[in-house]
């Protein structure tokens, strides 16, 4: 996101009124984001940013110290909302933590299906920045990854699953399993009509594997 021309006009050239709300970085963020979905982030400037807000660049500057901080915070509050919609389930002491697993990897192949589907166009971009933004997905795949080992943990501790190993290592071995339902370079393959029938038998398999048996 490079820097243009001063702030104070659209694109169309006409002088925007400056704001009188306060500035926020909530609000800063909000604006970025409808700035990517309308330029896509090749084109997106700060300066897009502060006239979307009707402030200036160096406003923006004050909350954000460079255009690359403010593409990683934008990133981040993106993979967050995911965090967040799936937290419920993770922090939900449950009584069957199969059940439980199932729902939290299907809350996940949904929150990724839905941000691809709802809004192709700003998703290609965060595809972009997630790509510039390693620090920030490795820091979100850990969350996420912590939350299943959080469900796996119960799961053992109520002889529900199999102790196969260290919970935080078979948790990662399930994510990575499922990669195919939320790595977004999957994205295409979303949209096959099979695909739930797809997801279900990778999970069914996950599950298999977790499940305590009886053994002879």
């Amino acid at each position: 996101m490079s820097t243009g021309p001063g702030a104070g006009s659209d694109t169309a050239g006409n002088v925007k009124v400056m704001s009188t709300e306060p500035l926020t970085a909530e609000r800063i963020l909000e604006a970025t984001e409808e700035v990517l979905r309308r330029h896509g982030p090749a084109k997106a400037t700060v300066v897009d940013v502060a006239r979307q807000l009707g402030v200036s660049h160096g406003s923006v500057y004050r909350h954000f110290r460079t255009k690359s901080a403010l593409r990683e915070a934008v990133t981040k509050r993106w993979l967050d909302r995911t965090t967040r919609e799936l937290s419920s389930i993770a922090n939900d002491e449950p009584k069957d933590a199969e059940a439980s697993l199932r729902a939290w990897l299907a809350g996940l192949f949904e929150a990724k299906r839905r941000k691809a589907g709802d809004d192709p166009q700003l998703f290609a971009t965060y595809e972009v920045l997630l790509a510039e933004n390693s620090a920030v997905v490795e820091e979100h795949i850990t969350e996420l990854v912590a939350q299943i080992e959080q469900i796996v943990h119960w799961g053992v501790e109520r002889g529900q699953f199999t102790a196969l190993g260290p919970d935080a290592q078979v948790a990662r071995a399930v994510f990575d399993a499922t990669s195919r339902f939320h790595d977004p370079a999957y994205a295409p393959q979303w949209l096959k009509p099979e695909i739930l029938v797809e997801f279900e038998t990778v999970v069914d398999l996950v599950l298999g594997g977790l499940r305590l048996l009886d053994r002879i």
